[in-house]
């Protein structure tokens, strides 16, 4: 069992109230003292050392000592916390083995309590450096969000919401099942990044499927992935035909942002250009542009 679903079970229902309050007033303090832990808990005093020892031995929690005894969240503490929220409303029930871990995300597979395997996919913006996403990715620059948790917070809504309105008009998404706090859960896909896809059956149709999902998300749901590649398309197999999944869509922008024309060419000529390298699939990005923009009805 992975370490995060061992430090999960180790857990009691005292400590994931502890863990709660501490996130709620980290919208405050930087680290909160426990004068205000132990005010907002309303447990014994002893109760709340004991919970709040136990949890940073677990790393779940860091500690702040000098003028000031505070606490705040670690991203494993946040994690437990999403766990506790998915296995309480039915959506989790168990989970698995780490599948990657990226820049900004760490990804498990997970169960269902009907047995259904899943993906569960937890955020890590700001991991490598915070104060680059806030430079790169448009939601964190365009909002006074101070701390990585609030950022991990709104990425993992940002990912769920996308993932639904682009699952609901067809696009070749994994769908989505719930998220809590900066982790979304959506469904298996057994499939191979496309950087590693060599032999393609039929790469002109592969091609065509992506730029239709690039559509859908443009013309019909409003938005533009902003950081589309070979690295977050995902190839699977299904009733003999090559389907491409594209994942990854919390730092997708509103088509009327003032970035989305240029994040959506770059988008498409990634892509165009991996297929003409890989494949030898000559392509004309322009009209492809056009077909994605909904100027022209066929490619």
């Amino acid at each position: 069992m992975v370490l995060l679903a061992l430090t999960y079970k180790k857990l009691m229902d005292r400590d994931f109230r502890v863990l709660a309050v501490i996130e709620k007033e980290m919208s405050k303090y930087e680290y909160v003292p426990i004068e205000v832990i132990e005010r907002r808990l309303r447990m014994p005093s002893s109760h709340v050392a004991m919970s709040l020892q136990k949890l940073n031995q677990l790393k779940l929690i860091r500690r702040r000592l000098g003028d000031y005894t505070g606490y705040r969240l670690t991203y494993m503490g946040l994690d437990v916390l999403a766990l506790h929220s998915l296995v309480e409303r039915g959506i989790l029930h168990a989970l698995g083995d780490k599948l990657g871990v990226g820049k900004e995300s760490d990804v498990y597979s997970g169960l269902t309590p009907g047995g259904e395997r899943v993906i569960v996919k937890f955020h890590r913006v700001g991991r490598t450096s915070f104060q680059k996403i806030v430079r790169v990715r448009h939601y964190a620059a365009e909002r006074p969000y101070s701390s990585w948790l609030q950022l991990a917070k709104l990425a993992g809504q940002r990912e769920f919401r996308a993932l639904e309105e682009l699952y609901r008009v067809g696009a070749l998404v994994p769908k989505p099942l719930g998220y809590s706090r900066h982790a979304v859960v959506t469904e298996y896909i057994e499939g191979v990044e496309l950087y590693m896809y060599k032999d393609a059956m039929e790469p002109e149709s592969m091609l065509k499927d992506i730029i239709d999902t690039l559509r859908k998300a443009y013309v019909e749901v409003g938005i533009v992935h902003g950081d589309l590649s070979e690295y977050n398309i995902l190839v699977v197999i299904e009733d003999d035909k090559e389907r491409p999944y594209i994942i990854d869509w919390p730092q997708y922008v509103e088509k009327e942002h003032p970035s989305a024309e240029q994040l959506l060419r770059r988008d498409v000529e990634y892509v165009a250009r991996f297929f003409r390298k890989r494949y030898r699939v000559d392509v004309d990005t322009e009209e492809l542009i056009r077909y994605v923009k909904g100027e022209i009805e066929h490619i």
